[in-house]
């Protein structure tokens, strides 16, 4: 594969641009939320809400004035729904048919095999029926079915109802879909009711185009080594379609000095425009699209970083839930803090060495995130 040599300054450059951190999005929420999905194609969820969930952080680093837990409520329902992209994440409208008709379908990983030896599909399609009939409904609401064995992974419990057990697989299948979430939990619809038209309209692309194109956005640099950028795209690997991708000219193989790494990027993306940075420090999650490829931002930031939230307390360097800065196009440091009575509670901070860390765009990137979480209730 032919690839093209970038240094690390046009990578990093390149990389806080593209994942709009350069400066804050002039539109205003609800829009700008609508248009940052769009934007990066997928916002990575977790459950854990510590300073603001994962996808508040994302979206808090792009939009001014956006509280704690308006990114949901200003996409679910009708503008997104909930599906894995490497992990779980929020997803664009658009990409519901791509779901529909061919991921939904080819989830092994999500034990659909495992779940449906302990169901039957009258059951499963009276938990359907449920939802269409009565939903937006919380899954707490669903009649009761009745118990199951509980299938447990990598850590994680499972459910032992078996309504609830039908309504993971029914939402792993794209039958219901995520429409909103409230204090008690997710609440479930058909697609038809959350997602409107984009709920019957046909796929354009081959589903194995599609979806690398899409992670090349996604990542801004995909590295074509396999790892955990390449969830739910074996299959393209497979066909050596990002060969194939390159030689036609849709993507880019790219190399960065002092590396022999290869990554796939957007054809012309060092011909983007972004702008001068500005002057906000910004407190990113841990789960921050940007951070997503460790190797990569250590070798062209020069920034390490693991999240630590799964290590036992003993074997962690920083912390629990520990956050990156970023400041003028650089990882200048990280902190680890909670939410406390409406207040961000600093536990440690932590400037780079090397790294001009600027005392006053901290605080007021502290002063502006607490503004932000405080008195809101906590996304789920």
């Amino acid at each position: 594969m032919k690839t093209r040599e970038i240094s690390k300054e046009q990578a990093r450059r390149y990389l806080v641009g593209h994942f709009g951190l350069g400066q804050f999005m002039k539109e205003k929420a609800p829009l700008a939320c609508r248009i940052l999905l769009k934007k990066l194609r997928c916002i990575q969820l977790d459950p854990l809400d510590v300073v603001g969930s994962n996808a508040d952080l994302v979206a808090m680093a792009r939009i001014q004035e956006l509280k704690r837990g308006a990114i949901y409520q200003h996409l679910l329902p009708t503008h997104s729904f909930e599906h894995f992209a490497k992990e779980r994440c929020l997803l664009p409208a658009y990409a519901f048919p791509y779901y529909r008709d061919y991921i939904g379908q080819q989830v092994p990983w999500w034990r659909q095999s495992q779940r449906m030896k302990k169901l039957s599909e009258p059951l499963v399609d009276a938990v359907l029926k449920e939802v269409i009939e009565h939903g937006p409904i919380l899954g707490s609401k669903l009649s009761d079915r009745g118990r199951v064995k509980a299938i447990n992974y990598s850590g994680w419990k499972g459910t032992s109802k078996a309504s609830r057990l039908a309504l993971e697989l029914l939402w792993a299948r794209c039958k219901i879909v995520v429409s909103g979430r409230r204090s008690g939990g997710k609440v479930y619809s058909s697609p038809e009711a959350s997602l409107g038209d984009w709920s019957g309209k046909a796929r354009e692309l081959e589903i194995g185009r599609w979806a690398l194109l899409e992670r090349v956005e996604a990542a801004g640099l995909l590295t074509v080594a396999n790892g955990p950028q390449w969830g739910m795209l074996s299959e393209a690997r497979r066909d050596k379609l990002p060969e194939k991708l390159v030689g036609e000219g849709i993507v880019e193989a790219v190399t960065i000095d002092g590396s022999r790494r290869v990554y796939l990027a957007p054809k012309g993306f060092l011909k983007r425009r972004f702008g001068a940075l500005d002057d906000h420090m910004r407190i990113l999650g841990p789960l921050e699209p940007l951070i997503w490829d460790r190797k990569l931002i250590h070798h062209v930031f020069d920034f390490e970083y693991i999240w630590e939230v799964y290590k036992p307390e003993k074997k962690r360097r920083w912390g629990w839930y520990v956050c990156p800065l970023l400041h003028r196009g650089q990882l200048v440091g990280r902190f680890e803090g909670r939410m406390e009575d409406g207040q961000l509670k600093v536990l440690n901070l932590w400037p780079e060495a090397n790294k001009n860390f600027d005392e006053a765009a901290w605080n007021r990137a502290r002063a502006r995130h607490e503004k932000l979480c405080a008195r809101n209730e906590p996304a789920i």
